[in-house]
């Protein structure tokens, strides 16, 4: 996994190797932005395979994420059909079969997940805890089987079954059922001595002072009570900005200016007032 630029410690990389030798999906919970989604890209890196990406929200339906009809490539079908172009007017029944063949469907990420025919690839299902219960049942029997029923076309097995990554952030309980058909990980944000070896390795060139002291003031800043605490992107960006405006080290200034690049709420920057600063450049000195 580090030479594909992701950090791992020991229950990092065993969960990941289980995932894979049992095989079963992996729930990755933890704060938004300590490396979640990065696992099943990585995964996908180091397999050499496809990454099929569905990101939950609130409302999402199983048509959405599994497939839909091509209607306007129906529609002229059926157009053509009624001009005697297809040879298929006659036939009410034959047209139907072929205006409902697979040509004619749009796969969505689960059904391109279970329908690739090369080598398994690795589906992300990401921030699930933003979905309905009702999706959430959706998945127990499509992780279980991997397989899906379209009415117009029968049961849709896995060509080859999906390496299977699911991550949550913590805004609702996921439910137990769910929980049980996966193995669990749950990460923390970095120590600074881990976050220094992962701002070396996804800032290629960064000043070793400074990414120490970034590594220091990220600690210490999500040790404050705050609305919205910065994860690793932040903590990556923050580290990129810098080397774009030619730092190599952080000072009051540097902090003050900067500041929006790790906090994203207003009250946050407000409440990180100059004595607050001072105390974490302390700290990070």
């Amino acid at each position: 996994m580090e030479r594909h630029g992701y950090i791992a410690d020991a229950p990092i990389a065993t969960a990941v190797y289980l995932a894979r030798a049992m095989p079963k999906p992996l729930l990755v919970e933890g704060d938004a932005g300590v490396g979640k989604t990065e696992i099943a890209k990585t995964l996908a890196a180091m397999l050499g395979t496809e990454l099929i990406r569905l990101q939950c929200y609130e409302g999402l339906d199983v048509n959405t994420a599994l497939y839909e009809w091509n209607y306007q490539h129906q529609l002229l079908r059926l157009r053509i059909a009624e001009r005697g172009g297809a040879g298929g007017a006659a036939d009410p029944g034959a047209l139907e079969r072929t205006i409902f063949g697979r040509e004619f469907l749009l796969e969505r990420p689960l059904l391109r997940a279970i329908t690739r025919p090369e080598a398994s690839p690795v589906l992300l299902i990401d921030e699930i805890d933003r979905a309905d219960d009702g999706f959430e049942a959706f998945l127990l029997e499509l992780l279980s089987d991997f397989q899906v029923t379209i009415p117009e076309l029968g049961t849709v097995h896995a060509t080859h079954v999906p390496h299977v990554v699911l991550t949550s952030n913590r805004s609702r309980e996921i439910g137990d059922a769910l929980r049980r058909r996966c193995l669990y990980l749950y990460i923390e944000h970095p120590s600074p001595a881990k976050e220094i070896l992962i701002i070396r390795a996804r800032v290629p060139g960064v000043d070793e002072h400074l990414a120490e002291q970034i590594a220091r003031f990220m600690h210490s800043l999500r040790r404050r009570r705050l609305l919205k605490t910065p994860g690793v992107a932040e903590t990556l960006d923050w580290a990129r900005a810098l080397m774009s405006l030619h730092l190599d080290h952080l000072d009051a200034d540097t902090v003050e200016t900067t500041l929006g690049v790790i906090l994203k709420d207003p009250g946050d920057i407000r409440a990180l007032g100059p004595a607050d600063r001072a105390e974490l450049l302390a700290e990070s000195a």
